[in-house]
C-alpha cells in the first residue's frame, strides 16, 4: 500500500498538466522514434555492405517507424511528424497556425537528437579509442573519443576514418537524403512536393472519416503501408524524405559532427 502510495503521489507531481507541453513533448517522442529507425536502417544497410539489409529493409524500416510514431504521439499530438504536414492540417484548417512554427521546432529538433543517437550507435570507436587516435576534429567526435560511448567498427570502419559527402565510402546519406548525380535543383523539387503531396492526400483520405473508413486503430499500420509504396516508387531521384524536419535536423547534426559545411551544398554532378 506505501508503495502504490508513493507511486500515486509521484505520477500527480510529474504529470505535465498543460496541453502545448504534451503536445510538443509527444511530438518531439514521436518523431525521435520515427527517425532513429529510419536513419538505423540505414546506417546498418550502408556500414555492412549491405550484407544486413538493403533498399527494401531501410523503406520498410522507414514505414513501420511511421506506424511506431502515430501509435506512441497520435492521441496527443496527432502525431505529425512532419511539418509539410502540419502545414497541410493549417491550411485545411484543422490546425491552428500559431501552434505551426512550434510544432516545427519540435519535429526538427527531435530528428537532430536521433541523429545523434544513431550517431553514437554507429560511429565506432573502440581500436582508434585505445590507440587514443582522433576521430575527427568537430567537437561532438571529439567528446566521443574522451567518453568512449560508442560500439566498435561501423562507420568508422566502413568509411575508413574519413567523414565525406561523396565518394565510393560517403557515409553523409546515412543521415540525410541527396539527389542522384543527374537531378537538377528544379526537379529534385518537383520530386519532393508530388512525392509529399502523394502521402498527404492519402493520409487525408485515410483519415476522412465521411470516406469508405478504416478500422479504428488500424489507421498507423495504413499509413505506414502508404509509405512503403511511396518509397518503393518515388525515391529514386532524392531518396524520398518526405518530410523537411527528417532531412535538415540530421543533416544540421553531420554539419557538426564532422562532415563539415558540404553537407549543405548542391554540388553539380554530385547533387
Amino acid at each position: 500500500v506505501g508503495t502504490m502510495s508513493f507511486l500515486k503521489r509521484a505520477r500527480d507531481l510529474l504529470r505535465i498538466r498543460n496541453q502545448l507541453v504534451r503536445e510538443c513533448l509527444a511530438e518531439l517522442l514521436s518523431t525521435f522514434i520515427l527517425i532513429i529507425i529510419t536513419l538505423s536502417s540505414s546506417a546498418q544497410k550502408v556500414t555492412s555492405f549491405e550484407t544486413k539489409g538493403d533498399l527494401f529493409t531501410t523503406y520498410l524500416a522507414g514505414a513501420l517507424a511511421v506506424m511506431v510514431g502515430i501509435y506512441i504521439g497520435g492521441g496527443i499530438s496527432g502525431a505529425h511528424m512532419n511539418p509539410a504536414f502540419s502545414l497541410a492540417m493549417c491550411l485545411i484548417e484543422q490546425f491552428p497556425w500559431w501552434k505551426l512554427p512550434i510544432f516545427a521546432v519540435v519535429q526538427t529538433l527531435g530528428s537532430f537528437i536521433s541523429a545523434g543517437a544513431v550517431y553514437m550507435l554507429y560511429y565506432g570507436m573502440e581500436l582508434q579509442h585505445w590507440a587514443r587516435k582522433p576521430h575527427s576534429d568537430a567537437g561532438v567526435a571529439r567528446l566521443m573519443d574522451m567518453l568512449c560511448l560508442c560500439p566498435p567498427d561501423a562507420i568508422w570502419y566502413y568509411s575508413n576514418g574519413t567523414l565525406t559527402v561523396s565518394g565510393p565510402r560517403e557515409t553523409a546519406s546515412i543521415f540525410a537524403t541527396y539527389p542522384a548525380d543527374y537531378v537538377s535543383i528544379a526537379n529534385g523539387f518537383l520530386d519532393q512536393v508530388i512525392g509529399t503531396g502523394v502521402v498527404i492526400m492519402g493520409v487525408m483520405g485515410i483519415m476522412d472519416t465521411r470516406n469508405k473508413g478504416v478500422p479504428k486503430g488500424m489507421e498507423p499500420p495504413i499509413v505506414a503501408l502508404l509509405i512503403l509504396s511511396v518509397g518503393c516508387s518515388m525515391a529514386a531521384n532524392c531518396g524520398c524524405p518526405l518530410n523537411p524536419a527528417r532531412d535538415f535536423g540530421p543533416r544540421l547534426f553531420t554539419y557538426v559532427a564532422g562532415w563539415g559545411p558540404e553537407v549543405f551544398r548542391w554540388v553539380e554532378g554530385r547533387g
